[in-house]
Formats: C-alpha cells, sequence, structure tokens
C-alpha cells in the first residue's frame, strides 16, 4: 500500500500527513479514520508499523506536527490544544470526518484535546504510553525514564527516537514545558468520548498505576496492557490494530444498542 504524502497549511502551520488505506483507497469514505500522533520530538515514522497493520482495513493518517518530523520550526511554542486544533482542521479538510485519534506520548495529551474540543468529528481516542505521570513530573526524572526505555527499545526505534530529536530539537525544547505541566487527569475527566489506554509492561515512562488513573479518570475507559517498551505500538503493531479495531467495533455496538433503546 503506497502512502499519500501531503502537507496542509492551517494558520501559516504545516501539518504534514501520511495516509494510507487499503488497496491505496485513500480518498474513498472509510469510516472511522484513524489518526496517528506522535510524542514531542518524534515523526510518523514511530507508527509505520502500526500504520501498516491498522490501514489493511481502515484509513489511516500519521501526522508530523509542526516543528517535527523535518518540518520547520513553528516559531513558538504551541500549546495541546493547538496541536489538537490543528491536527483536526487539516486531517477534515482532506475530507475525513468519525475520527479516531491515537497518540503515543505527548501524542496522548492532544489526542485528548482533540476530543474535547472537537467531539462533534472525534467518535474515540487511544492513548498509548500517556504522560505525564503527576507524581513523577519533574524532567530529570522524565529524562531518566527515557534513557531506560532506550535499553528495551529495538534497534530500529532507538534509531527513530535519536534521529527525529535531532531534526526537531528546536520545537523538542520549547514543547518540554507544556508537556510536564498538562494535567491529564483533569483534563481525561471532561472527555465525553470513551477512552482506551495501552501501555507496554515493560514501560517506564507511563507507569501501571498511572494507567490506572488515567482510566479511571474517563467516563468510559479500558486499560490494556501488551508486552513491550514505551513504543508498544512498534513492538505490538498486530496486537495494537487489533485493539483499536475491536474497541471501535464495540463502541459501534453500544451506540447502535442506545439508538434501539431510544
Amino acid at each position: 500500500m503506497r502512502a499519500h504524502i501531503e502537507t496542509v497549511r492551517v494558520d501559516g502551520h504545516g501539518v504534514r500527513l501520511r495516509t494510507v488505506a487499503p488497496a491505496g483507497r485513500v480518498r474513498d469514505a472509510f469510516a472511522p479514520t484513524i489518526v496517528l500522533v506522535h510524542g514531542i520530538g518524534m515523526s510518523h515514522r514511530s507508527f509505520r508499523r502500526v500504520q501498516a497493520a491498522l490501514s489493511r482495513t481502515h484509513r489511516t493518517v500519521a501526522v508530523d506536527l509542526p516543528g517535527f518530523g523535518g518540518q520547520s520550526y513553528a516559531g513558538r511554542r504551541l500549546e495541546e490544544h493547538e496541536y489538537a486544533d490543528l491536527v483536526v482542521r487539516a486531517v477534515t479538510a482532506r475530507g475525513a470526518g468519525d475520527l479516531v485519534v491515537l497518540g503515543q506520548s505527548m501524542g496522548a495529551q492532544i489526542a485528548v484535546e482533540a476530543g474535547l474540543r472537537h467531539p462533534d468529528v472525534v467518535t474515540s481516542v487511544v492513548l498509548v504510553g500517556p504522560v505525564v505521570d503527576d507524581r513523577r513530573r519533574s524532567l530529570v526524572r522524565l529524562a531518566a525514564a527515557l534513557t531506560v526505555d532506550c535499553v528495551v527499545e529495538g534497534v530500529r526505534m532507538n534509531g527513530v527516537v535519536f534521529t527525529d530529536y535531532v531534526r526537531g530539537a528546536a520545537q523538542y525544547l520549547r514543547e518540554l514545558r507544556p508537556m510536564r505541566d498538562y494535567r491529564m487527569i483533569e483534563r481525561v475527566r471532561g472527555l465525553t468520548v470513551p477512552v482506551l489506554v495501552i501501555r507496554g509492561l515493560q514501560d517506564p515512562v507511563s507507569r501501571h498505576d498511572w494507567a490506572e488513573r488515567v482510566v479511571a479518570a474517563a467516563a468510559e475507559g479500558a486499560l490494556v496492557e501488551l508486552p513491550g517498551p514505551h513504543h508498544v505500538q512498534e513492538r505490538q503493531p498486530i496486537a495494537v490494530a487489533r485493539l483499536v479495531d475491536e474497541f471501535r467495533r464495540v463502541q459501534t455496538l453500544q451506540a447502535s444498542r442506545d439508538e434501539v433503546a431510544l
């Protein structure tokens, strides 16, 4: 399946979209569209394997946020809600609606904001290795956990991490503070859409107790843990794709039952 790559400009910022769909049908009205939002310093490359798995049955869009993935520096710090607006506007401008937004690490914060700010088009959010644990919020502790994670990540993902960090260094440094200070629990409490949290069992960044508290804050949430590190979508692409599809199907079935009950 060949990816369709384009950059959509929203309010002067470029959002690169890497769209892949079954049999290359990137313009067809598949529903839902699964939007993949990378973490701080990263790019769409952190989703290459799971996007390939998901796109067998869904239209998928992996984004490169402004300032990351080789794109030029955004010119200033962007808050999570700004990134969320940019992503949703860029994707819907290309005809996609009924979005499942899957965010990894800092991308999970953006996914939450997308669900809060655009519940008319975002039907559910998937948080993979969400950050930042409010009981381990210091940047020093985050850096230490990320260093430990490098030991359990695979060679390919470590290569992606290091090269993406270099390419996005200017934006990375400006996004550290907003990422650290983001009030995940408080924001998840405000969501009206279902939440699926996925974490790796060997993830030292997004720990079990933290993931449990994130799910507990959701009006409708579920937690699944898979063998793997912080980038568990790289280690377990098929399992993550199946979880997302099952989660979507359960929500669709529940919505149908609710309609019948009415």
